[in-house]
Formats: structure tokens, sequence, C-alpha cells
């Protein structure tokens, strides 16, 4: 009788607890931006506005690309990610401010990262404060265009592999899951760039490095939204957002391949060689091979100390590897699957982008880094790519001391997460005409400048835009070109039009993958 007393009286209470925190949440939490008298999206109890992407409806970029498309005309407006207050930055001049203006003020993400606990998270796009500054400042030199010539090698040999293994299956016109073969590809630049290591994922889809990488892109929505929204429920729980056995795998081989390079004296002008000088002393060496002073610091930038001069450690150089391989893998290996999936449906334009490849190529003598930027469709159909297909659909940035946005009466609170939607900026017919419609020409010269500079946002802008967004779109290209080159893309049968996203990833990929039929191209 005691036991059946007692039971009752818990469940009474956590009833009453429940109802309590469902009470506060409405009547409280919920009008924040009510009392702010800022417009914002109606939130559900107690999900707040974050119902469509767990009911499997929407992915989280959707989500936000929906309210913007709703509320865009109030410049700003807010939003609620469980409790928690979110202001979405929807004017171009308005994201400028938090990009650049008053980069001081934005400066950081607001994202996952624990160094402790989960060592790989301590890379370049998720640390913060004078960390992040000291590590830009240390790897901007490791993406000059001399940089990419030098690591252009690499990736044209690979894309060679590439071009053979896709010639098995377009001699049969056969079905080929495009987004499984680029990331294979991409796999393997990486792979050889990052961690000097030939793992011949194109021709062994079951590589180790493959293998593992997988797992770290496994489908977790709960984990991937905590970290954008509530990190420091990961930071209690002691949760890493790539799970166990991949951050293991990842730096055991970096540290093998630092140790092989340093023991037998290997250079090889690439990411890792790059990573290994700024492990063995403070500055990088100039490609003439002179030594180059430590990186000056921005003050305009960073509103902290100067940069310290110091050497980085073996887990900070292996988390960068890391992320270079996380962004160089998913924004090329996605980039060319929308591409090629538009270009399949638009054989205009498929020939047209093959037309200049070939001529292109064939005036330089061959492919080269010099002959790839010389192809200026090429760049408009991939730029139109980005615009469709963000890969980040959003930008996030955290408001790091109270500021008031000019013309809104709004002062936003220290802390605040700020959101700048990316995918309802180039989704706005506003901006861009029948957006849904795949049209290169958006990005001629004469149509670039009558848009507003931030009303194109694949690579963020500003001091924390995309470190690798020139090796990006390098890698992304030559994998079209070698595709394009010499073989024809048609649409596969059951091919899903439009595309749906998978609603568990924050970066934009589709649920079904694309299948498209692939034959030699004709002379």
């Amino acid at each position: 009788m005691g036991l059946a007393n007692f039971v009752l009286e818990f469940a009474a209470a956590v009833i009453a607890i429940t109802l309590a925190a469902c009470v506060y949440l409405k009547y409280v939490t919920f009008n924040y931006w009510s009392w702010k008298n800022v417009d914002y999206v109606k939130p559900a109890v107690p999900i707040g506005n974050m119902g469509p992407v767990f009911a499997g409806k929407r992915s989280f970029g959707e989500v936000i690309r929906d309210s913007y498309l709703d509320l865009k005309n109030s410049r700003i407006f807010g939003i609620f990610m469980f409790h928690q207050p979110v202001l979405v930055v929807a004017d171009p001049d308005l994201i400028r401010v938090v990009l650049t203006k008053e980069f001081a003020h934005f400066h950081d993400r607001g994202i996952y990262c624990n160094e402790e606990s989960d060592p790989l998270s301590g890379h370049l796009f998720s640390i913060a404060g004078s960390k992040w500054r000291f590590l830009r400042n240390k790897l901007s030199p490791v993406f000059t265009a001399s940089k990419m010539k030098q690591m252009f090698f690499t990736i044209k040999e690979i894309s060679e592999t590439l071009t053979q293994r896709v010639a098995k299956d377009a001699e049969n016109s056969e079905l080929i899951e495009v987004k499984e073969l680029m990331a294979r590809f991409s796999t393997d630049v990486i792979a050889s760039v990052a961690f000097d290591i030939k793992c011949n994922s194109l021709e062994n889809k079951e590589a180790e490095f493959r293998t593992m990488g997988r797992k770290v892109f496994e489908r977790r929505i709960l984990v991937n939204v905590l970290a954008i929204i509530c990190p420091y429920v990961l930071h209690l729980l002691k949760i890493s957002v790539f799970g166990k056995e991949a951050p293991k795998f990842f730096i055991d081989v970096f540290e093998q391949a630092v140790k092989y390079r340093r023991d037998n004296k290997v250079v090889r002008n690439d990411f890792l060689d790059v990573v290994i000088q700024l492990m063995n002393k403070d500055y990088i060496a100039n490609d003439n091979d002179e030594t180059s002073p430590p990186l000056a610091a921005s003050k305009a930038s960073y509103p902290e100390e100067d940069v310290e001069n110091r050497k980085i450690t073996m887990l900070e150089g292996a988390a960068q590897a890391f992320v270079f391989w996380i962004g160089g893998f998913d924004t090329s290996s996605s980039t060319v699957t929308f591409c090629l999936y538009e270009l399949a449906l638009h054989q205009v334009l498929q020939d047209k982008v093959a037309e200049e490849v070939n001529r292109v190529s064939k005036e330089f003598g061959e492919l080269s880094y010099e002959s790839i930027s010389a192809m200026d469709y090429l760049h408009k159909v991939v730029s139109e790519t980005l615009r469709k297909y963000p890969v980040v659909p959003i930008l996030n940035r955290l408001c790091n001391a109270d500021f008031e946005f000019l013309g809104t009466g709004l002062r936003v609170e220290k802390k605040t997460p700020i959101i700048i939607p990316v995918l309802g900026l180039h989704w706005d017919p506003e901006l861009y005409p029948e957006p849904e419609n795949f049209d290169p020409e958006r990005f001629d010269a004469a149509n670039i400048a009558r848009r507003h500079q931030y009303a194109y946002l694949p690579f963020g802008d500003g001091p924390r835009s995309c470190i690798g967004m020139r090796f990006g779109l390098l890698q992304t290209k030559v994998g079209l070109v070698s595709l394009l080159s010499k073989y024809r893309f048609t649409p596969g049968p059951g091919l899903q039009i439009p595309l749906v996203m998978d609603n568990a990833s924050f970066v934009q990929v589709p649920v079904n993958g694309v299948k498209l039929r692939v034959e030699m191209r004709s002379s």
C-alpha cells in the first residue's frame, strides 16, 4: 500500500511539474519576442518551431526558409528552438552588419565544441573566441592560390581514377548512385591531401576511410539539432556529435601520417604538410622555401588581444585535418551531385558545359589549374547549383554583447543566437525570379551586379567565411570536368523530381539519393 501511494504521489508530482513547465513555456518563454515587439513564428509547446523537423516533414534548413519567406518583410523576426529564442536576420543590409560590419559583436557561432571530451570538435568551424582567431590566422595561408595549384595535381590524379571507374558503367549505359560515387571521390582526395593516405575507395567502397566517413554522417537528428541550439546539453551529457569510433580512427590516422612524414622527411606541399609546419614552428614557409614571420592579427576583425605565436598541438592539427575532410567531402560531393542532377534534367545546359570543358581543355593542351579557371560557363553552373542547393542552409552566430540594430528598435541581448537564412535568401523570388528553375545566367556579371552582395551566401561572408572555399570549388569543378568531358548523364527510372532532403541532416542531402544513367558522350 505504501509503495502504491508513493508511485501515485510521484506520478502526480511529475504531472504537476510538466504542466507548470508547459504553462511557463506558453505564457513566459514563448512571449519573449512579443514583449520585444518583434514579429515571430508562432511556437508550439514544448518544442517551439521545431515540430516539422521532428515530424519528418521538413529539414531544419527548409523550416527556416519557409519562415523567412513568410516574414522577410519584417527584416528581422523571431523563432523558438525548443525553449530558446532565436533571432533570424532576413534583410541583406542587416546580414552585412552581422557578418562583416559589426563582426566584433557576432564573432562566434555558438555551436557545440568540447575539446576535452571530444577533441575533434575543436576545429576552425566551431571553435570560439581568441582560439578561433589564432587558428584562422595560422591556417589562412593553406588556401592561397599558389597552394591550390600545388594541390591541384593530387585532385587531377584522383579524377583520372574517377573517369576510369565511370567508364565501366558508361559502356553499358548503367545506373549510378551519384552521391555515393562522388563521396568516394571526395574521400580519396581528402584522404590523400589531409592524411597522406591512398584509400582507393573509388574501387573499394568498403575501404576503411570511407566506412568511417559514413559513421561521421550517420543520421542523428536529435544530436545534430542539440549541437546547434543546445550545445550545453551535449557538454553536460558528454555526447560526441561524431560518435566514438570515428574520432579515434581519424586521430590515429593523423598521428601515423605525421610520424611517417617526420621520420622520412617527406614534403608534398599539401594540407598535411602545412599543418606539420605549424606543429613544428609557429609560421608557414613561403612557396619559394623562404620562411615568413607569424601572420599579423587583424584588430579590425576581432576585438581581443593579439594572436599568440605558438606551435599548434597534435590534437589541434588532427581537428583541423578532420574539419578539412568534413568540409571538402560534403560540400564538394553534394554540389557535384546536385549539379549533375540538374544537368541530367536540362540536356541543353549539359551539352553547353561539356562543349566549353572540351574546348577550353584543348586550348590549354590539358586539364590544368589555369584551364579550370578559364571555364566561365562551368563557374556559372556551379554557382547556380550552390544557389539552389546551398549545402549549409543557414549561417549561425552568437551575439557576444548587447547590440542594437539601427532602424529596427531592437536591442539584442548578449548570448542571443542569430540565424542567417541562406536557403531562404537563395529561394526568394524577389531576389531570384522563379527560384525553383535552374538558370546559370543568374550569375552573368550584369545580373550579379544588380543583386545585393549579401543575397548569395553559399560560403558565408566576412572574417568567418568558409576558409576552404577555393579548395571546395576546385575539387567540385575538377570532378565535373572529368565526368562531363566524356560522359552524358540522363535521369534514372524513378528519379525524384523535385528532390526531397533528409530532415535528419543539418546539411542538404537528398534522402533517397540521386540515380542517373551514364553513357559515353559522342565526339
